[in-house]
């Protein structure tokens, strides 16, 4: 998609960022710099969960935040081939950026946020598909914080959000069984670090809840 058929969309929200309370302008800019660090969350806290299940949710737990990196360098291959100017500098009359725009060279196309949360939230959403209802809606806001920010086109981030969820669905199918037959051999290799990083798996914990009822 050419720059300049997004160009008066990308107006039309930083003018309406520009428009809206200072706090709410604060609470996109810090959302825009740190809110992947909520996905950083939910994976640990998924693996943490997944540790007391079977071989299969570990598996997925573990893919989720790998597939996410897979994501992210697909996204800076293709930003590194496209080389878009950022429409903080290059659109014309557009009010000013609410954060600082980022310097010549750190290209446009496509939002690396957005493919990293977008690959985060599919990723995340098949490891556990009740926290989909979250994951999603927390890619979108990711995304548009970026345009409404000042930072990137309207179709920067739909693009890196379309191509972070295919590229980890793509990696989580691929990488599925491999990394579940790795899980249950680490489960089995007794190694107290393996067994501490891997859980005791849905058996024992099956075991455990029964002999508490007991």
């Amino acid at each position: 998609m050419d720059s300049s058929s997004t160009a008066p969309l990308y107006r039309d929200i930083t003018d309406f960022a520009h428009d809206m309370p200072s706090w709410v302008q604060h609470l996109a800019e810090i959302w825009t710099e740190l809110g992947l660090l909520v996905f950083g969350v939910l994976f640990i806290t998924g693996w943490w969960r997944a540790r007391r299940a079977d071989d299969g949710a570990l598996a997925l737990a573990v893919l989720a935040p790998i597939a996410t990196a897979f994501s992210y360098v697909c996204s800076e291959v293709l930003k590194s081939m496209v080389d878009e100017e950022r429409p903080c500098r290059a659109v014309v009359g557009a009010a000013a950026s609410l954060v600082p725009c980022p310097p010549t060279g750190d290209w446009s196309f496509p939002s690396n946020h957005s493919a990293i949360a977008g690959a985060a939230a599919v990723a995340l959403a098949i490891a556990r598909p009740r926290l989909a209802w979250l994951t999603v809606p927390l890619a979108l806001l990711m995304a548009f914080s970026r345009v409404f920010v000042g930072v990137h086109y309207p179709h920067d981030v739909a693009v890196g959000l379309l191509l972070g969820a295919v590229v980890a669905a793509v990696a989580v199918a691929v990488l599925y069984r491999p990394a579940r037959s790795l899980v249950r051999t680490v489960r089995g290799s007794g190694a107290p670090l393996a067994v501490w990083a891997s859980g005791p798996g849905a058996a024992a914990g099956r075991s455990r809840r029964r002999g508490k009822r007991h």
